[in-house]
């Protein structure tokens, strides 16, 4: 009776360990997205300054 009592200690233990260790990950990924598409969104908006300035820059050069 022992034998079964503590194996699903373990089992409980184990699946909790599952959980946590997923949680965990999922942190890390979620984390990893958001730092990610702050700097893309950066990126973006660089690029868009970039693409005016040389279009304002070609346009004073032309008169």
């Amino acid at each position: 009776m022992t034998q079964v009592t503590s194996m699903r200690r373990r089992h409980r233990f184990n699946n909790r360990m599952t959980r946590i260790i997923l949680l965990i990950s999922f942190l890390f990924l979620f984390g990893r997205f958001v730092y990610s598409s702050i700097g893309a969104w950066h990126h973006h908006q660089h690029q868009k300054m970039q693409v005016q300035q040389s279009s304002l820059s070609v346009d004073t050069t032309n008169r």
